[in-house]
């Protein structure tokens, strides 16, 4: 599922595209797709400008003129193509079909259908029941190493569990939280309650470092992940122990390989030896 890179990798390739235009067309080609999509979805996006493209987490926010913020979550397979001239033919899966008054047309291609598509009032994005409980963005200026501290204080969950709950913190998922435990040397058997002081700060900046460079390289392609310009993201070159079980740890060298446990049903990759 496209994490926090992926999405904002997606973003600034919709924005430039979408912001300051107006949907001259918008096209549903079928009524669902994890759930139905609201009634009149094409025509209550029709002629509507484009005054914004935002991120908040893993979600997709495309706010109109009319107040209306169109609601998109990528699933496992959801991706959005910009085609600025001559688009090929339509492909099985493109579900839904914008075209835009600067002449791109956007397409919304999910195999799998585990996206979803929805539409709210802008001003009510945050009492949305999926954003509402929402943690902080990690890449914002408000989330510091003592707001992380105090998120984790009291929690008995191991830590890399505690971070995948996006009541922690907004957008993080199983690749770049266990690089940044990895990056900060913090075992992800560890309770997330003795992140504190010290420690709070080295993972604090973990995070932030890991997903600024997984954002400079297009996000991490691992199945269905591409830029919205159709370029694969490069990050997943760069993984120290996500997915390389077995491996020398690249940190520690020949000798110490990565191990996989199973956390709250989802693998997670680490270094016994650097990872405390």
């Amino acid at each position: 599922m496209p994490e926090l890179p992926e999405v904002e990798t997606v973003k600034r390739g919709l924005a430039p595209v979408l912001e300051g235009h107006r949907l001259i067309r918008v096209i549903a080609r079928r009524s669902d797709l994890r759930w139905p999509l609201p009634d009149g979805f094409g025509q209550r996006l029709t002629n509507r400008q484009v005054t914004a493209v935002a991120r908040r987490g893993k979600f997709l926010t495309i706010h109109l003129d009319d107040d209306t913020a169109w609601i998109t979550h990528l699933g496992m397979s959801g991706r959005f193509r910009v085609y600025d001239v001559d688009p090929p033919p339509e492909e099985l899966h493109d579900h839904v079909i914008a075209e835009t008054d600067g002449g791109f047309t956007i397409r919304y291609n999910d195999p799998r259908r585990f996206g979803f598509m929805d539409l709210t009032a802008g001003a009510d994005l945050h009492t949305y029941p999926m954003l509402a409980s929402m943690g902080p963005e990690p890449l914002e200026p408000e989330f510091t190493a003592s707001i992380l501290a105090k998120r984790l204080k009291g929690r008995i969950a191991p830590i890399k569990v505690a971070l995948l709950d996006q009541r922690t913190v907004a957008g993080l998922g199983n690749i770049y939280v266990s690089e940044a435990l990895h990056q900060a040397g913090i075992s992800p058997n560890r309770k997330a309650r003795s992140l504190q002081g010290g420690r709070a700060v080295k993972l604090h900046a973990a995070i932030v470092d890991v997903l600024e460079r997984a954002i400079e390289a297009g996000g991490s392609s691992l199945r269905d992940h591409r830029q919205p310009d159709g370029e694969l993201g490069y990050f997943q070159h760069n993984f120290f122990v996500y997915n390389r079980t077995g491996a020398d740890c690249r940190r520690c060298g020949r000798g110490y390989p990565i191990r996989q446990i199973v956390q709250s049903g989802r693998s997670t990759f680490y270094c016994p030896n650097c990872q405390r």
